[in-house]
């Protein structure tokens, strides 16, 4: 019988078990984080945003680094050739993600009488460099794995 999280799961068995180790290191991270913060709230007043924001943040950025550094992603690379075409897609996957959230990004500051160019430039470049970083660690490690494996 297949669980209600199932769908956010990968088809391969291994990836998946993996997943749920990462899932699982991430909620045992942010239990902890949240029973020190329960001690801490006697002796430090800390806003409930602040917290619920920091262990939101604490879950996803383990949860999303252990998955980028396991070299899991990318199953199906292990040449140098298969590689290189990797990339090349990875780089118009990420101009294309830029492009939509370039024009995203500028509707909404439109509609809020918030535009800056300064701000714009700013905020697409860094996703799109942070994304294209993600990605290529993602890629490189993926790479390394396969190409020891065989």
């Amino acid at each position: 019988m297949k669980s209600w999280i199932s769908f956010l799961m990968p088809e391969d068995e291994y990836k998946e078990k993996k997943m749920l180790y990462f899932l699982a290191e991430g909620g045992v991270l942010l239990f902890l984080f949240l029973v020190i913060m329960i001690i801490s709230s006697n002796f430090i007043s800390l806003d409930t945003g602040v917290i619920l924001l920091a262990g939101i943040a604490i879950f996803l950025f383990y949860t999303l680094g252990r998955y980028i550094l396991s070299g899991i992603e990318h199953t199906d690379i292990a040449t140098e050739k298969e590689y290189k075409r990797a990339l090349r897609a990875l780089k118009s996957r990420t101009a294309s993600f830029v492009v939509v959230f370039g024009i995203g990004y500028l509707i909404y500051k439109i509609t809020s009488d918030q535009a800056s160019w300064y701000d714009f430039f700013g905020m697409v470049i860094s996703v799109g460099v942070l994304s294209f970083l993600l990605d290529f660690i993602s890629l490189k490690r993926s790479y390394k794995k396969n190409k020891e494996l065989l």
